[in-house]
């Protein structure tokens, strides 16, 4: 069996098996089962899920790295494919089946040229991206200690197969989380008067979050505030004693995000205060914005020519990546490959053109070692 029908097969198997985040054991196991077959060192690194692989090259040189994200996600899939998830609830609709199977090509075809690689590639098949946080998992070993530059892919449904898109600067946003706690006096819905109504106050705390990025961020900086749920009270003549929203903020400046959290805090304070009631905001930080390398950027893009790919201006996303966490230590590049325009990344009829498995993989192996 040749390497391109070896990773179709590859590639079926995972997507017939998706595991959400930080329960990726049969991923696991199938990965490390593939790369001992294929003779591919393993790092031994403290990760409950996920895999580090290691080929050492024949030549003195840097370590580099490539990041394949492998968990899936919770969505019922709706492809129709022969190779549909097996699992109800669960499949890979965000192409980290693609992801792994191009790492484990790239990693036997590198296997193939240790005599021609100058240097150390680490590939890492990371656990829990969707989580936004698998990325510190991988962080909290050893594993990347000597590594100088990171490469990371994602699978790109908008432009077709054979086509990369790659562009310097940031890529993806910074992704916050937050909960906020508006706390009032419940009473009756005939009395308002005789409570304090946490509902008007939540009310208005949405409202005040627009001004923020209306006014207080540079009109030239993306920059974002999503409630997106609020839940008050549970049934219609009582005025409820609490009000709860949640959301996320999205960020590509550094000082942005430090601003938009200070104007947030000040904003929920000072408004619930206003309408008599309080309140506090919880901040959960996700990961910091991704951004390319230009010396990279540059690779990718020679690299591309080289195998035959069209280049394209990489698109800006207020969505985010793990893959950022890596970029606060190592110089990183993080690129996306067509897979056939179809549905978006996150929905259910989300798919993968199987023709573009093999071309990436010998895309990526190119990246370290010339030309194929």
């Amino acid at each position: 069996m040749c390497l391109q029908e070896k990773l179709d097969e590859y590639f079926e198997w995972f997507h017939k098996n998706p595991e959400l985040s930080y329960e990726e054991y049969a991923t696991t196991a199938k990965i490390k089962e593939i790369l001992k077959t294929e003779g591919i060192g393993i790092l031994s690194c403290d990760l409950e899920t996920g895999v580090v692989a290691v080929i050492e090259g024949e030549k003195d040189g840097p370590v580099q790295a490539l990041r394949c994200d492998i968990d899936g996600l919770p969505i019922q899939e709706e492809t129709g494919l022969g190779y549909a998830s097996r699992y109800a609830g669960r499949m890979h609709a965000c192409g980290h089946d693609f992801h792994i199977v191009a790492g484990i090509g790239c990693a036997i075809l590198l296997n193939e040229r240790k005599s021609e690689l100058a240097g150390t590639v680490k590939i890492i098949f990371q656990p829990a991206e969707e989580s936004s946080l698998g990325a510190l998992k991988v962080l909290e070993t050893d594993a990347l200690g000597d590594v100088e530059q990171i490469w990371g892919i994602h699978a790109d449904p908008t432009n077709e197969a054979g086509v990369i898109g790659i562009r310097e600067g940031y890529v993806t946003a910074a992704v916050d989380r937050f909960v906020i706690n508006v706390r009032g006096t419940g009473c009756h819905g005939a009395h308002p008067d005789d409570g304090i109504d946490p509902v008007p106050a939540a009310s208005a705390i949405v409202q005040g979050f627009q001004t923020v990025t209306a006014r207080n961020i540079n009109a030239f900086h993306p920059a974002l505030i999503s409630v997106t749920r609020i839940e008050a009270g549970n049934t219609w003549n009582v005025i409820p004693e609490n009000a709860v929203m949640e959301g996320t903020v999205r960020t590509m400046d550094r000082k942005d995000r430090i601003l938009i959290e200070k104007r947030m805090r000040e904003i929920v304070e000072y408004t619930a205060r206003a309408y008599g009631a309080e309140a506090d905001l919880e901040w959960i930080a996700g990961p910091p914005a991704t951004y390319n390398d230009g010396e990279m950027v540059l690779k990718c893009a020679q690299t591309a020519k080289r195998c035959g790919f069209q280049t394209v201006p990489e698109e800006s996303s207020m969505g985010g990546d793990d893959f950022a966490f890596y970029e606060e230590k190592i110089s990183g590049c993080y690129m996306k490959i067509g897979t056939g325009k179809g549905q978006l990344i996150h929905q259910p009829g989300f798919m993968i053109d199987k023709k573009v498995i093999f071309p990436a993989a010998q895309y990526l192996s190119a990246l370290f070692v010339g030309k194929n």
